[in-house]
């Protein structure tokens, strides 16, 4: 008796994906067995082939295993990936601190890219935007960004800030004169306020807890909390493109959510992200159509939000066809993109910011001098900007507390990095350079580097904004696109939103600190760090608690 044909299909998959997965299981050992880095120092894989070191690395807080391999093995190691994540041709990862080596990767991006695993799963959250896209398309998504564009949205990033600021002031008077204030949380709502208005002129009142969720406003948090979710599905997608389209073949269409009588082709994307993406992208294409209007219609005052600037600049007649983007290339991946990148990470760092200045009160009281010294509540950008130890404070912030601690690379054709030191395999050999194989990956790492020891000298780890005063000789060397470090990258593929951040975070920091005095509300000891791509603090004491950090807030009375 023959199968039914679905019976077959899945036999027939099932064998396919046996072969699939032989093929690259005896590919990849034969990868790892004539690897160039085979014989590069390194720690043994703790945890076998399953594990690699990814037990270490996810055990301990972020960059901490690697400093210890580096103190062990030298600057340039290799340690073992958790088996498949990789799953090009080798299970070693490749770390180096080595600088010259680093701009050589951070420089060369058509040879080193993001794996396409880590952009299929960074793409499911935020479509195609600048987050994912590679060579000429991320060269053009960058005209909103600059210094003129970013000093007319630091009026949002004020206004709100205060607006912070005076809910604060109420919940703390309400508490009888100080209060017990979860900043991470509220941070978040401010900056995911700012991005909204100054990315794309959208108004989500998260700041306002008295108004109900509003649909943009819940499909991105809908989308970034099943984004930052560990899930078995996307990963085993991501590891073998084949099942992305297979789910088309085998359930190939499905009722549309408004119209059940309609249909639409199935994607490989979760449903709760795909619905959210639609909303989005519904909005989204709402938002860009107004936003055309107003650059074609002179008689409308022109929005300053970034997403209406990346529209005029698009239509400028100035710009050469070939450079144009479609509709799809500005709206679909830029609403999500947007929310994603310019609303944890700042949020985060001011979060970090907040956190080190409260364990130093030399430090919080000489910036609140600083800032006290400005006879206005809403600076320019200039204003801010001429503020030194402001800048020194969210320089060391960054550099110690950087939002994200590490990221990688995967090359696309074999090559030579170049190196500033030799290093000495296990059999005793010199090598001046590395041999790298396409598909072997890279660590690019942002924190270890921003905490080296070697460059900023013993007391790499500690929050010292004096350091700033005169920057290390060595730190020039650091292949960063700002302020001597790896924080927003570097080279052609470097965070075109940097001033943003910096701008966003000065503002907050500047009305916040003016206004209160803050204290940790927990022994220093109970704070942690632990990410998936952020690094956000939690609290070792409360550890299904989520991302927090409690701080005693009392408002600052001048003398």
């Amino acid at each position: 008796m023959l199968d039914p044909p679905l019976v077959q299909l899945l036999k027939a998959l099932g064998a396919t994906l046996t072969a699939l997965g032989l093929y690259k299981g005896l590919r990849l050992i034969y990868g790892e067995l004539t690897s160039p880095l085979r014989d590069l120092p390194g720690p043994p894989s703790s945890g076998g082939w399953i594990y690699g070191n990814f037990k270490e690395i996810w055990n301990e807080e972020n960059a901490v295993p690697q400093e210890r391999w580096v103190q062990q093995y030298g600057t340039t190691l290799r340690y073992h990936a958790l088996f498949g994540i990789d799953f090009g041709t080798q299970r070693s990862r490749l770390f180096t601190l080595d600088t010259k080596a680093l701009n050589h990767v951070l420089m060369n991006t058509d040879i080193y890219q993001k794996p396409e695993t880590a952009r299929y799963n960074l793409g499911r959250i935020v479509g195609g935007g600048v987050l994912v896209v590679e060579g000429e398309k991320h060269k053009q998504q960058n005209p909103a960004f600059g210094p003129a564009q970013i000093r007319e949205l630091t009026e949002i990033f004020l206004a709100k800030s205060e607006q912070l600021r005076d809910i604060w002031t109420a919940n703390i008077a309400e508490e009888g004169g100080q209060g017990r204030i979860e900043v991470l949380s509220w941070l978040s709502k401010t900056t995911l306020d700012i991005i909204g208005l100054a990315g794309f002129n959208y108004k989500f009142d998260a700041l306002n807890d008295n108004l109900e969720q509003n649909e943009l406003n819940s499909a991105f948090a809908t989308i970034f909390h099943a984004g930052t979710s560990m899930s078995i599905v996307p990963m085993i997608k991501a590891l073998f493109p084949l099942l992305r389209f297979l789910v088309g073949l085998v359930l190939p269409v499905r009722p549309t959510p408004n119209s059940p009588d309609l249909c639409e082709q199935r994607t490989d994307k979760d449903p709760e992200i795909e619905t959210s993406q639609r909303t989005m992208n519904r909005i989204g294409n709402e938002l860009l159509r107004e936003s055309k209007l107003s650059a074609e219609d002179k008689s409308i005052s022109k929005s300053r939000d970034l997403l209406s600037l990346l529209v005029h600049s698009n239509m400028s007649t100035d710009l050469p066809a070939h450079q144009r983007m479609s509709d799809e290339d500005v709206i679909a991946p830029e609403v999500p993109t947007f929310l994603v990148a310019g609303h944890e990470t700042t949020s985060t760092a001011t979060t970090w910011a907040l956190f080190a200045i409260s364990q130093d009160a030399a430090v919080q009281t000489k910036l609140r001098e600083e800032l006290l010294t400005v006879d206005t509540d809403s600076p320019t950008m200039d204003d801010l900007n001429a503020l030194p130890y402001l800048d020194m404070v969210v320089r060391e912030t960054l550099r110690i507390h950087a939002p994200v601690p590490s990221t990688i690379r995967e090359a696309t054709q074999d090559d030579i990095l170049p190196l500033n030191e030799p290093f000495t395999d296990r059999k005793g050999v010199v090598h001046h350079g590395i041999r790298v194989r396409k598909g072997q990956t890279i660590q690019i790492p942002i924190l270890a580097m921003n905490r080296n020891k070697q460059i900023w000298g013993e007391d790499a780890k500690e929050f010292r904004p004096e350091r700033w005063e005169s920057t290390p000789e060595a730190a020039t060397s650091i292949p960063g696109v700002w302020g001597n470090m790896l924080t927003f990258l570097g080279g052609p593929r470097s965070c075109i939103g940097y001033r943003f951040s910096l701008i966003e975070m000065k503002a907050l920091m500047f009305t916040l600190v003016r206004a209160f005095e803050f204290e940790l509300a927990v022994p220093v000891s109970d704070v942690g760090k632990k990410s998936t791509i952020i690094q956000r603090p939690v609290l070792v004491s409360e550890p299904k608690g989520g991302n927090q950090l409690p701080l005693i807030v009392k408002p600052y009375v001048r003398a």
